[in-house]
């Protein structure tokens, strides 16, 4: 009995989700960064809740970022790909590294982006080498100065990406600011 009414209910789901879901299908690569756990304490005992971090892109110049929080930790990892799968961003590369140095403060982090030479190679901590390889950046430099915060050094990252120019944006501002 309880077969046949779980067999009943999920076609449903399947068919709000497909229309939940009409972006178009892309290759997009999740990378789990951070899984936090909380509690809150009520007269019976606590409860957990988890939050989770989330990273995709298509390791082609677009990468986004997404923070979900739920009582399950799939359900905070789905929500948290669905964030970042919203918030995408293009990345400028030059080659397979960024075009100039960047640094970006966070809360109390601070990351600083350098571009490197080919066949250096990603050198980087845990939670930024998670965001860059997902954009497609192959060498670059970075160093994390302050806070440590995994969730802080991530939200970094993503500013100083979104901060970067190309010589070609930067002449056309150049140009507009003269005349």
């Amino acid at each position: 009995m309880a077969e046949s009414r779980r067999l009943l209910k999920e076609p449903a789901r399947e068919a709000s989700s497909s229309r939940r879901n009409s972006m178009p299908e892309t290759d997009l690569e999740e990378k789990t960064i951070v899984i936090r756990r909380t509690a809150k304490t009520y007269q019976g005992g606590r409860r957990f809740r988890f939050g989770a971090l989330v990273a995709v892109g298509d390791r082609q110049g677009r990468v986004g970022l997404g923070l979900g929080k739920a009582k399950e930790v799939t359900l905070a990892i789905q929500k948290a790909q669905n964030y970042a799968q919203r918030n995408l961003i293009e990345v400028p590369l030059q080659g397979g590294t960024i075009p100039h140095e960047i640094e970006v403060t966070w809360g109390s982090s601070k990351i600083l982006l350098r571009p490197a030479a080919p066949g250096t190679g990603v050198i980087a901590g845990a939670v930024p080498r998670a965001i860059l390889e997902l954009a497609g950046i192959t060498d670059i430099l970075t160093k994390e100065l302050g806070s440590r915060n995994p969730v802080n050094i991530a939200y970094a990252t993503m500013e100083a990406l979104k901060s970067l120019q190309t010589w070609d944006e930067v002449r056309k501002l150049r140009k507009a600011e003269v005349a």
